[in-house]
């Protein structure tokens, strides 16, 4: 049964389906997947064409807008939108430390999230869109990994898109995930000096906090595990258009006198550990490296390896003289499978993903080069999550995709750009820019 409701401007829908879990045996174990269509208030009753968007992550239920929020009042202008929680996230069948264990010991959960890539959400478009649009072709808007599923999405079923609109999401094509970090961690470490530029009282509160957790057992409420590397990782915050700010408030109220001398303050361990746990989307750390898989080599937990190759990374080296501690940002590495409650159950599970070697190729480079879809991508000329050399070079392999480069907006422009940035996407799909 749909439900439908209203919130300021818009009409909500709820929307079910089922899809298998694994597309080559459609007669298979099937899984359910949310959606929630979006349609401006005024326009409840009109036929609309259909815009599908794709949430980055990867582990990330859609945005959960209240009215028009962001993007969404520009798409509303001319689309109906469906918000699809992909599978594993927000609505949809969970997969996490609770459900998981249903599929039996780790290797049989490993097995079950080998289907959790790009190439099996573009599949579930597909099955959703004959139903939702009656067999129409739809606009597909993909944010950060959610591009990789559109790239994907042109590579595999270029038939079933209208057009495709990717913000922050150009992968590279063929980069292992050793490539996807090296090209990484410097592009972070310029992130933390323009923080340490901006706030260059942070430089002592970041060095006093990572000693403190050098010489202490921490353990949040929460149950993490609070070590200096589980601070640098804090560092992801840089990434977003606040996030410089935010790391910054956050920093400012670590300590509080206590009659046992200096602590962490109750109020920066619960914002800690907020930021920290991803009790809420463990997919994330999961399948993040998986998502660069796509030949025999195994993924063995690049980041962690590839961060040993940046000795400037070592809060214990750092701290042993007298620089800036460096703050890291996103990669998932083997010790949050130990300090996170909600992942340390998933510790044998997330090893046999970094070992498999059998990953599918997730990107068609001659289907792309032959590409007839009107496309166009945003690439942020210093993106923190993704490397915007990789994303230029894809950009030129995918024939007749628009490129605008800039410098204004960080990784999250979409959001922090309100209607600008998809209006001036749409426009370069339909050449009127």
């Amino acid at each position: 049964m749909t439900v439908s409701y209203r919130q300021p401007g818009v009409v909500l829908t709820d929307r079910r389906f089922t899809v298998p879990l694994d597309h080559a045996d459609p007669a298979g174990e099937t899984i359910e997947l949310y959606a929630r269509e979006v349609v401006a208030g005024d326009k409840a009753h009109q036929e609309q064409p259909w815009l599908v968007y794709l949430q980055g992550g990867p582990g990330f239920g859609a945005n959960r807008f209240v009215g028009k929020g962001a993007w969404l009042g520009r798409a509303l202008k001319e689309f109906r939108v469906l918000l699809l929680d992909q599978r594993g996230t927000g609505h949809s069948t969970p997969a996490n430390r609770q459900t998981l264990p249903l599929r039996g010991g780790p290797a049989e959960q490993a097995d079950y999230l080998t289907h959790f890539r790009g190439d099996s959400i573009v599949r579930d478009c597909e099955l959703i869109r004959r139903e939702v649009t009656g067999g129409a072709p739809w606009t597909v808007l993909g944010q950060s990994f959610g591009g990789f599923c559109t790239v994907n999405y042109l590579a595999t079923a270029p038939e079933g898109l209208t057009a495709a609109v990717i913000t922050g999401g150009l992968p590279s094509l063929d980069a292992h995930a050793d490539d996807v970090y090296r090209a990484a961690f410097p592009r972070i470490e310029r992130k933390v000096a323009a923080h340490y530029a901006r706030y260059p009282q942070d430089v002592e509160r970041a060095r006093r906090i990572a000693d403190h957790l050098l010489a202490n057992d921490v353990v949040l409420p929460n149950g993490y595990r609070f070590t200096a590397e589980a601070f640098q990782s804090l560092g992801i915050l840089l990434g977003g258009s606040e996030g410089s700010h935010r790391l910054h408030y956050l920093l400012e109220h670590a300590f509080v006198r206590t009659p046992q001398g200096a602590a962490l303050s109750d109020a920066f361990q619960e914002e800690a550990q907020n930021l920290l746990s991803y009790a809420g989307h463990p997919l994330y750390a999961l399948v993040h490296e998986a998502i660069y898989g796509q030949d025999d080599r195994p993924t063995d937990w690049s980041a962690e390896r590839v961060r040993a190759e940046f000795p400037q990374f070592d809060a214990a080296k750092t701290l042993a003289g007298d620089g800036p501690l460096l703050f890291t940002g996103e990669s998932i590495h083997p010790w949050m499978f130990d300090c996170d409650p909600a992942l340390r159950p998933l510790r044998e599970t997330a090893e046999l993903l970094a070992a498999r070697t059998d990953w599918t190729p997730l990107y068609d480079s001659a289907r792309l080069a032959a590409n007839e879809v009107p496309v166009a991508a945003a690439v942020y000329h210093d993106d923190m999550y993704v490397d915007t050399a990789h994303s230029l070079a894809t950009a030129r392999a995918v024939r007749g995709l628009r490129t605008w480069v800039t410098d204004e907006f960080e990784h999250d422009g979409v959001r922090a750009g309100g209607p600008r940035v998809l209006d001036r996407l749409l426009a370069l799909t339909r050449d009127e820019a």
